[in-house]
């Protein structure tokens, strides 16, 4: 009995032993998993299910390990793939991992432009486009402001790939559907991890509002920002980038703001004047209504002054830009009434100004077109019997003041048509050119202003040289008389005259002194000056203006000042060359009477053919006669001539493009 219980007790002790080392070798097999990498044997550990995961940096600290939801994972972009394809530096799967030496950590913008290149060489790019735009936003990435070292740390970038996206979730739907449009209201969280105080405020703004009730239309921060090739918001890309972004949503008022000075400098890609964030702010927007925002009445004068602050070269607002209107457009007449009117008083003068001289320049060409087919010989070559000691002799008609004054003049207009032109069509090719040539708009603008105090100059200086001239001959000036400027009934004759022998009833009509073409064109510079030098004062003294006169006064100077602009410089590149220097019977150009200041007999007396008659029959022809100009003098007077007339045509071409291109007004 003594020797069956030992025999029992050592089978038990022996069972005992075996049981325990087998659970043993579990424990042990436990302790020590599986050495293959695969998704599954990774997930075992980081699936979350573990509780907190930690590990020691290269400091000493424990930090948190990032867990990942096999779930989410399963329907990322990157689900097909191993988790060691990516963090190709750890070789086993112990805690904590052993790492191979020299193999980077996981990047995924280098890995990203490495599947690239792999799939451009093996000819499946176009199998793949997502992994193109994935390379393009990567080099946009590595430009951007987020690539920069960090300030703080300057081994680390501002941010990487992993800040924004989570990698192992990573799923972005496809543009233009439900789902992209939900996923995008999510982007302020995402910045917001980073940026909480601009998170903060965008959140109490209308935009913010807006997403907290699901408008999945409201602007987050990509929609201003970018996404990838973010850059600094002091830069000028990042400012004109963000206007821009401004007007995909807020198209109308975008465009009425391209029609401002400030709008139009912006457009020729500079940065300097009032963009849509300087007036409404930019991440606690509100609506202009709402007393918290910038743009409210009892704000905004305040706002304008944030520029137009009496430093440097711009003097402090003023009352009157309160009622100034930014976004005023000339199709709204219930809200901008003034606009409306000026701008359908603007067009229809210019409607009916280029209809008749139009009309009459080309019913003019055809008539001496017809002419010189007929065989009737040009007026230059006539050989009209004269007196033998006329021969040769030249007519003067303009001194040597006149012919100066007209060069400077012509100078200067053409000098402003190119500067205004410019920033009236500030979408051009031929514009950008133009002011990054000049040295930028502020260069521009200072010789806009230079070329116009030139041209207002010149004008008063001839007002007082016109003045003496009347007083000294005031017993025998007559305002109506032939030698005055005048327009008489006469003028009216004279063009009823000419419109019959445009057409084949009647003869030409016998000119005076001056005709009533020429006396359109003096006449309409007073207008110019009136017009286009009275509401450019305005527009280069605000801060005087606006102290007297409400805001809109410079809505309306706008439309005047560019309108009357456009009418000045396409009337005198087509019209005004076409009288003087395009008619068969001028050709070839150019006439140059008003750089030598004569004409001769023949082309006097075809020309002006009552002065020529009248100055026959009073005995006065004589005392106009002069010498022929020297050949050399002739010679330089024709290349100056084809030098305006080139650089005048140039100006219209110019016009042209900006009016037919998509920026006509």
């Amino acid at each position: 009995m003594k020797r069956i219980t030992r025999t029992l007790a050592a089978l038990a002790i022996a069972t005992a032993t075996t049981l325990g080392g087998l659970t043993h070798l579990a424990q042990a097999a436990a302790a020590t998993p599986a050495q293959k990498l695969d998704n599954a044997g990774c997930q075992s550990c980081h699936d979350g299910k573990k509780g907190k995961l930690e590990m020691t940096g290269s400091n000493g600290d424990k930090r948190p390990v990032q867990t990942v939801s096999p779930g989410k994972y399963d329907k990322s972009v990157h689900a097909r793939m191993d988790c060691v394809a990516c963090h190709k530096e750890i070789t086993d799967n112990t805690t904590p991992h052993k790492k191979a030496t020299g193999v980077a950590k996981a990047e995924c913008a280098q890995c990203h432009l490495d599947l690239w290149e792999d799939t451009k060489k093996q000819g499946k790019a176009a199998d793949k486009p997502r992994l193109g735009i994935v390379a393009d936003n990567v080099a946009a990435y590595k430009k951007s402001f987020h690539a920069k070292p960090d300030k703080d740390d300057p081994t680390k970038q501002m941010a990487i790939c992993s800040d924004c996206h989570n990698v192992h979730t990573f799923d972005v739907p496809p543009r233009g559907t439900q789902e992209r449009k939900e996923w995008h209201l999510t982007v302020a969280d995402i910045c917001g991890r980073c940026h909480e105080d601009h998170r903060e405020e965008w959140g109490s703004s209308i935009h913010g509002k807006e997403a907290e009730k699901n408008n999945l239309k409201t602007a987050v921060c990509s929609d201003c920002h970018t996404t990838h090739d973010i850059v600094g918001s002091s830069t000028d890309k990042a400012k004109l980038s963000i206007t821009a972004s401004c007007g995909d949503c807020h198209q109308d008022a975008f465009k009425s703001y391209k029609e401002s000075y400030h709008g139009q400098v912006n457009t020729l890609g500079y940065a300097y004047t009032a963009k849509c964030f300087d007036c409404h702010g930019s991440h606690g927007i509100e609506p202009s209504k709402d007393p918290k925002s910038r743009m409210h009445e009892k704000n905004r004068l305040k706002a304008c002054q944030k520029c137009h602050s009496g430093k440097k070269d711009l003097p402090l607002a003023t009352a009157g830009f309160l009622s100034f209107s930014p976004h005023g457009t000339s199709d709204n007449f219930e809200k901008y009434p003034e606009i409306w009117i000026t701008t359908k008083f603007m067009v229809s003068l210019l409607i009916g100004v280029f209809i008749f001289f139009w009309a009459h320049s080309i019913l003019w060409w055809y008539r001496e077109y017809m002419d010189r087919k007929q065989g009737k010989p040009a007026p230059h070559i006539r050989t009209d019997a004269l007196p033998a000691e006329f021969k040769g002799k030249h007519v003067k008609r303009f001194g040597p003041m006149w012919r100066l004054a007209h060069l400077a003049f012509a100078l200067s207009v053409m000098t402003l048509v190119l500067t205004g032109m410019a920033a009236f069509y500030p979408e051009t090719g031929w514009a950008k050119s133009v002011m990054a040539t000049l040295g930028g708009p502020r260069t521009a603008g200072l010789i806009h202003r230079i070329a116009a105090f030139t041209m207002l100059g010149i004008f008063f200086v001839h007002l007082i040289a016109v003045s003496i001239n009347i007083l000294k001959t005031w017993k025998d000036f007559k305002i109506f008389g032939p030698d005055s400027f005048v327009p008489n009934w006469k003028d009216m004759y004279d063009m009823i005259g000419m419109f019959k022998w445009f057409v084949g009833k009647g003869p030409r009509p016998a000119i005076e002194r001056w005709s009533y073409w020429e006396k359109f064109d003096y006449w309409a510079v007073f207008w110019g000056m009136a017009i286009i030098g009275g509401s450019g004062m305005m527009l280069a003294f605000p801060h005087i203006v606006a102290a007297y006169l409400p805001g809109w006064v410079f809505n309306v100077a706008m439309v005047v000042h560019g309108e009357e602009a456009f009418l000045a410089a396409v009337f005198l590149f087509t019209v005004h060359f076409f009288n003087n220097h395009f008619r068969p019977d001028k050709l070839p150009p150019p006439d140059v009477v008003m750089f030598t200041g004569t004409q001769s007999l023949d082309e006097f007396k075809h020309e002006h053919a009552a002065q020529y008659q009248r100055l026959v029959e009073t005995g006065q022809l004589e005392q106009y006669l002069v010498d022929a100009p020297s050949r050399p003098f002739t010679l330089a007077s024709k290349i100056l001539g084809l030098v305006l007339i080139a650089f005048g045509l140039t100006l219209l071409l110019m016009i042209a493009i900006g009016f037919f291109g998509g920026g006509g007004h």
